[in-house]
């Protein structure tokens, strides 16, 4: 990465999280907004920064600081769903708050341009996982993936029959949804590192997420690409990705090539500076 893209790309990056922020402070009319978005931008700004800088630890700051912050004061103190039946609760009532907002910024139509950069930054669930041993999967990639649109109907399947039922006190029933939807996440996540061998297995084949994540990411214009004159085929950065991209592949069709959260373990193990 050269001097002059080093020096700025943190602070283009902070700058459209601003105007984000502004953005919805001005339309919403709600300070709260320009808080969130500016510390989620100020949180990715250090973490490439700290990249620049060759920080062992960028990425897992970014993730600590916007992963905590979501998990501990929006969902557990603010008592908002952050997660995916935050946001069919959201959209049923018609209202573009919270977990909506988040959804279209984050998972829906901010992979336009970063592709699934939240789940290598600020998911929750993978900054716990990533503290796991199986950084590096041992073994090629399982064809359960199916298992992922199953999780994601059910979400949707639930929050419909509350509306259908006319349950009273939805927003309480989100909140302990929130909380019981955690716990299962990290319990299957860490159940399946082990029996896989492979720290990412919950979100390869079971996070409902990915079935937004994955058809806008194909389009992402921020992509990670091969000079292929420098490069020598040792094949490391394939071995060391956590998602088995082949990063080698320039082309959007290349193996797995929705699946790459930018953690940028291929750039940092190249030998020869290629990618």
């Amino acid at each position: 990465m050269n001097s002059l893209r080093s020096r700025w790309l943190p602070i283009v990056t902070f700058l459209v999280f601003e105007a984000v922020a502004v953005a919805l402070w001005l339309a919403k009319d709600n300070i709260f907004y320009l808080f969130n978005f500016s510390y989620i931008g100020a949180a990715v700004a250090l973490g490439i920064f700290l990249f620049t800088k060759k920080s062992p630890h960028a990425r897992r700051v970014t993730q600590l600081l916007v992963g905590l912050y979501m998990l501990v004061y929006l969902g557990l103190i603010c008592g908002e769903n952050m997660q995916i039946e935050g946001f069919w609760y959201y959209l049923f009532t018609g209202v573009f708050e919270a977990a909506t907002i988040h959804y279209a910024v984050a998972k829906i139509f901010g992979p336009l341009v970063f592709g699934r950069g939240w789940c290598g930054y600020a998911c929750w669930t993978a900054m716990v996982l990533d503290f796991l041993p199986f950084k590096v999967p041992q073994e090629p990639r399982k064809k359960i993936g199916w298992i992922r649109y199953v999780a994601f109907a059910a979400s949707l399947a639930f929050v419909a029959a509350l509306f259908l039922a006319h349950v009273g006190n939805i927003e309480r029933i989100m909140f302990w949804a929130f909380i019981v939807g955690n716990v299962a996440y990290y319990a299957i996540g860490i159940a399946m590192a082990y029996a896989f061998k492979d720290n990412r297995a919950f979100c390869k084949y079971v996070c409902p997420i990915t079935v937004f994540l994955k058809p806008m990411s194909y389009f992402s214009l921020v992509r990670i690409k091969c000079d292929h004159s420098k490069c020598v085929s040792c094949g490391k950065c394939r071995k060391i990705c956590p998602m088995n991209v082949d990063m080698l592949d320039d082309s959007r069709k290349r193996e797995n090539g929705t699946e790459c959260i930018l953690c940028l373990e291929c750039v940092k193990n190249c030998p020869k500076d290629a990618l």
